[in-house]
């Protein structure tokens, strides 16, 4: 049974992420905004689902490592498995305004998150300063994009009109969200029987469970030959991972900081944040050899995160 419920999750994140990236992209073209934003908003916010829903539900069920790891985790494998395996599909190039607007504030969320962690603050008033920032980051991010973006019009390449797409996107986030809870549901219950910590739980077979929405939009993203999106979707999501699903569920329930996170973990991510960055600013572009550098620095971390 297990078995069956990992492969039809499997199958459910495939059909969901095809269903996105195409509605994003019907959704950029008819509101006349840059797939790079809905790539930030719908996508990104859209895949980060699991990752709210699973952190709540760890921390009202008393394993606060496994929702901090859920989303240290979850921004750390963005970065080192979901763009890298996206760039070895199909090297896609950086825009300047993904780089100075939502790199800047990918970084900027990331450094605060980390002093958070680190001081041992995750209660609700920094919950609340959290989301507060997501709400400032989303307003000028939508200022800018209306204001750079010349043409308000239709996309005439897009075909499916606006209910379609907004049905396609808001269908795909569903598949996927249901998909990775099968998925994550299974996973946890074999590491929960072989005794592994809830902060390594959280930190692997969770974050990379919740992340699978992310990889499969990624993925599809990059064989449609959208870089844009597949960029935009990890920027927003670990954005979103950060302000929203820390600030949500530090709003609601305060979450003890686990050493080991505070220690290591929070550092590695902050480490592979800053590396991505530069990698965009090199050439504007992330290449294959880039992607494999991530893969095999993901290959590292995990490695050893089993010793």
């Amino acid at each position: 049974m297990t078995v069956f419920l990992l492969v039809l999750g499997l199958i459910l994140l495939v059909i969901g992420g095809d269903m996105l990236v195409r509605g994003a992209v019907g959704l950029a073209g008819r509101l006349g905004v840059s797939p790079l934003l809905i790539g930030l908003t719908v996508v990104g916010f859209g895949t980060s689902t699991p990752e709210l829903v699973t952190s709540l539900q760890a921390a009202f069920a008393g394993a606060p490592g496994l929702a901090l790891g859920n989303v240290v985790g979850s921004n750390i494998a963005n970065i080192l498995l979901i763009l890298a395996v996206a760039a070895l599909i199909r090297p896609f190039a950086v825009g300047r305004a993904a780089l100075g607007r939502d790199g800047l504030a990918m970084v900027l969320a990331t450094l605060g998150a980390t002093a958070l962690i680190a001081t041992d603050g995750l209660g609700r008033a920094a919950g609340f300063g959290l989301v507060a920032g997501l709400g400032l980051y989303l307003l000028v991010a939508y200022r800018i994009d209306r204001n750079g973006n010349d043409s308000s019009e239709a996309d005439p390449a897009v075909t499916d009109a606006l209910g379609v797409s907004l049905a396609l996107a808001l269908g795909g986030i569903l598949l996927t969200i249901l998909g990775a809870r099968l998925l994550v549901d299974s996973a946890t219950e074999i590491a929960g029987a072989l005794g592994v910590s809830d902060a390594v739980i959280g930190l692997t077979l969770v974050a990379v469970g919740t992340s699978l929405p992310e990889l499969v939009t990624s993925v599809m993203a990059a064989l449609r030959g959208r870089g844009d999106i597949a960029l935009g979707n990890v920027l927003g999501s670990n954005i979103y991972n950060l302000l929203g699903v820390l600030g949500v569920t530090a709003l609601v329930h305060p979450i003890p900081v686990a050493a080991q996170i505070a220690r290591v973990d929070t550092w590695v991510m902050l480490a592979v944040t800053l590396l991505l960055v530069v990698l965009m600013r090199t050439g504007w572009r992330v290449s294959r050899r880039e992607g494999g550098v991530l893969l095999i620095g993901y290959a590292g971390y995990l490695g050893w995160l089993a010793v």
